[in-house]
């Protein structure tokens, strides 16, 4: 039983050639299969054949099919489900049940789709590998000896792997962007405020958006379209139209189009397979008329220290709540109030966790508060002029998703820094709030996946599907 979109899945559930239970039982099956892959967290066995079941009455009963009727999703676990776990991969969480859902959960579940599991991530989403959850790591679908990057990597494995048709992730600095990259799928990160975060477990506020994993820009774009839209529950939702991505994707055309092309996103250091792969696809952009505008983003050496100041100084006091009074884990040495703090937290955070509290405490200390803090943020607003005006002059900004394809499991657990490189070119999207999404180019010399990745300007996430599309059916 195989899909080639959801449209093809609609075509044959509305036809009534199969029915919304058979494709639950053959995506749960297939979940089931790979079970050693350590995929997802938590399987909604009987939730997920209830829902398929209702599906198939509401239909055979006449009732008009939403949106997104049967679609079979995964959802990453930092994203609220009332009455699952919501573990965020952490030793803290690991009994948490759910007391409510997020907004884009109701959203997609009024027009039909049906959840079939949490999947696997790095610990509260603090990672660009999925070696850091408390569950174990994923290995890529492509290589098990390899990451699928971080932290949605559970969500892309399972997109990739066939476990799911679309999954959500978050993506605070390209944690739905890069494990996209790694997994040869499409992963769209939208304008800052564009989804609702309620529901979505906190790791930087000011940065953390979910986003969208999927085979193809239009599954993509269908299921933003549906959790788009402002919400009463989060301030930082923009009440911005929702555009009808659709006909905006249908719209675009390579002829004309300007595009973008950093001399920072092409260092002497990037992967020449990487680097061969998306100058390549360019030129055939070129070719086919599009122009290629050189461009320049001064200070970009600075994204990724700056990016981790903030983050970690956000993170730092997100992650206060958990300490071991209210919810979640409890150490049992806890003689007395202050030993219950310090214990519940350093047995329930993992190593990278622990890590992020500690820097971002550092950078908001007395006497370091404007050192760190204050100048990231001033550099945070230069990349936000620099973005501003290189997107004046151009339709979208082209580079890598990541400087390398899929590296080893185990290659960068011992160095933190290496690690953080891997997000050097989704970072800067992140820093800014403006959309961006990684599409797949094919595979290189090792048959590794690797991703292209496009900036668009704020709420044009339906021109940079069409773009991410044309490249996508050009394969």
């Amino acid at each position: 039983m195989q899909f080639s979109s959801y449209e093809d899945l609609r075509s044959r559930l509305l036809s009534r050639t199969i029915t919304c239970e058979e494709v639950v039982r053959f995506y749960l099956e297939r979940i089931e299969s790979h079970r050693s892959d350590n995929i997802y967290i938590t399987v909604f066995h009987e939730r997920a054949l209830e829902r398929a079941k209702a599906l198939d009455r509401k239909l055979r009963e006449g009732g008009s099919p939403g949106k997104l009727f049967g679609m079979p999703m995964a959802i990453k676990d930092n994203i609220a489900i009332k009455g699952e776990g919501l573990t965020c991969a952490s030793k803290i969480l690991e009994q948490y049940e759910s007391v409510y859902n997020a907004t884009s959960v109701l959203r997609l579940e009024e027009e039909d789709a049906v959840f079939l599991g949490k999947t696997n991530m790095d610990e509260f989403a603090m990672g660009s590998s999925n070696e850091n959850s408390a569950f174990g790591n994923v290995p890529n679908p492509f290589d098990k000896t390899r990451v699928p990057g971080g932290s949605s990597g559970g969500s892309a494995a399972a997109v990739a792997s066939g476990l799911a048709m679309v999954a959500l992730g978050s993506d605070t600095g390209g944690s739905v962007r890069q494990p996209a990259g790694f997994c040869n799928i499409v992963g769209l990160k939208p304008t800052y405020g564009r989804i609702s975060r309620y529901g979505l477990v906190a790791f930087a506020s000011s940065f953390d958006q979910i986003g969208v994993l999927a085979g193809n820009c239009d599954d993509a774009a269908l299921v933003l379209s549906v959790m788009a839209g402002k919400d009463g529950r989060d301030a930082t939702s923009s009440s911005h139209a929702v555009a009808d991505y659709a006909s905006e994707m249908a719209s675009v055309s390579v002829e004309g189009l300007k595009i973008g092309v950093p001399k920072e996103y092409f260092p002497e250091s990037l992967n020449r397979d990487v680097s061969g792969m998306v100058n390549a696809k360019l030129a055939e952009l070129r070719d086919q008329g599009a122009e290629l505008v050189p461009v320049t983003l001064p200070d970009s050496e600075y994204a990724i220290a700056a990016y981790y100041i903030l983050v970690t100084a956000e993170a730092s006091s997100n992650l206060a709540r958990f300490d071991g009074a209210r919810y979640g884990y409890r150490s049992e040495k806890s003689e007395d109030l202050a030993a219950m703090y310090v214990n519940s937290r350093s047995e329930g955070f993992g190593r990278e966790v622990k890590r992020r509290i500690m820097l971002g405490t550092y950078v908001l200390s007395a006497g370091y508060y404007d050192t760190y803090y204050k100048k990231a943020q001033q550099v945070r607003r230069l990349f936000q002029d620099r973005y501003r005006e290189a997107l004046e002059k151009v339709d979208v900004i082209a580079g890598p998703t990541s400087p390398f394809p899929p590296f080893g499991l185990g290659d960068k657990t011992d160095d933190p820094l290496e690690m953080y490189l891997a997000d050097v070119f989704t970072v800067p999207a992140s820093i800014v709030g403006m959309p961006a999404v990684s599409v797949p180019l094919g595979f290189d010399s090792l048959h590794l996946p690797v991703g292209m990745h496009l900036i668009c300007n704020f709420f044009e996430e339906g021109k940079m599907l069409g773009i991410a599309r044309h490249i996508h059916r050009s394969l």
